[in-house]
């Protein structure tokens, strides 16, 4: 067995994110002031974790994120940053460069809620969700290529531990450190996403990969939206089939975290 850890950042703040305006994939902007001081703030709690693989959305704000929390990162600010389609926003379609009272106007227009409502033109939550997992797929296949099964945590010891006690604080998902769940686990990934995106692949993972849960932390709270730089992690362990490597564990530490931002709150 294999086991590694995938932590999610969501970009940081646009324009287009502060007026409330929908990006999707069409409108392809760049962080706003305060966003650069999200993410800066993103790298600097995340800068003693030493990524080996960094894989960014190849829209501007994804890849803007990505460098800077690599730039911050004492271990990765050389790691390759892999571009991958795969990790793009859901796309909106005639909603993207709208409000987005326009669209949940379209839903309720069409009986539907916000939520699950697909404007003319976009992508469906299941087409967002069969992205994610191709994404895992290729994800899992560069890790066993990269760095085989042969690690010191590629033990059964290491692999029953993902669904054990360790690291499971009932206050893990809202507030700790940010080697929270990285004990025992010596490769580590970073995805730079969006929130529409994480949203879709945070559920994935959870309901359909059947991941442990954070001892004591509710479901609605881990399903939140996504804030601006909101950080998430992961323990996924891999094990060998005739197919390639499949997920035989899986252990949420965390979602949503955003305790770096607290200061940017503070002075505003």
């Amino acid at each position: 067995m294999f086991t590694f850890s995938l932590t999610l950042v969501r970009h940081g703040e646009t324009q287009y994110n502060r007026e409330k305006l929908l990006q999707g994939q069409g409108v392809d902007t760049v962080l706003s002031e305060t966003g650069v001081q999200q993410v800066e703030a993103a790298g600097r709690y995340l800068r003693d974790i030493p990524f080996n693989n960094v894989f960014v959305s190849n829209l501007q704000r994804a890849l803007q994120t990505a460098e800077i929390i690599r730039r911050n990162n004492t271990h990765c600010s050389g790691t390759e940053m892999v571009l991958e389609p795969l990790l793009r926003e859901r796309g909106f379609g005639i909603a993207e460069g709208r409000p987005k009272e326009d669209l949940k106007n379209m839903a309720k227009a069409a009986g539907q809620s916000c939520r699950d409502f697909t404007p003319p033109g976009g992508e469906t939550l299941d087409q967002v969700r069969l992205r994610f997992k191709k994404f895992l797929k290729v994800l899992f296949k560069r890790m066993l290529d990269e760095h085989g099964w042969s690690r010191p945590d590629a033990s059964t010891g290491a692999g029953d531990s993902v669904n054990g006690p360790a690291g499971a604080a009932s206050d893990i998902s809202l507030g700790g450190s940010a080697d929270d769940g990285l004990q025992g686990v010596s490769v580590h990934v970073l995805a730079v996403s969006h929130g529409a995106y994480i949203n879709v692949a945070v559920k994935h993972l959870i309901e359909d990969l059947k991941c442990s849960l954070p001892a004591g932390v509710k479901t609605s709270h881990l399903f939140t939206p996504c804030p601006n730089t909101g950080i998430g992690r992961f323990i996924l362990t891999l094990s060998q089939s005739e197919s390639g490597p499949v997920l035989s564990a899986a252990r949420c530490i965390f979602t949503n975290r955003k305790d770096h931002l607290e200061n940017l709150a503070a002075a505003e």
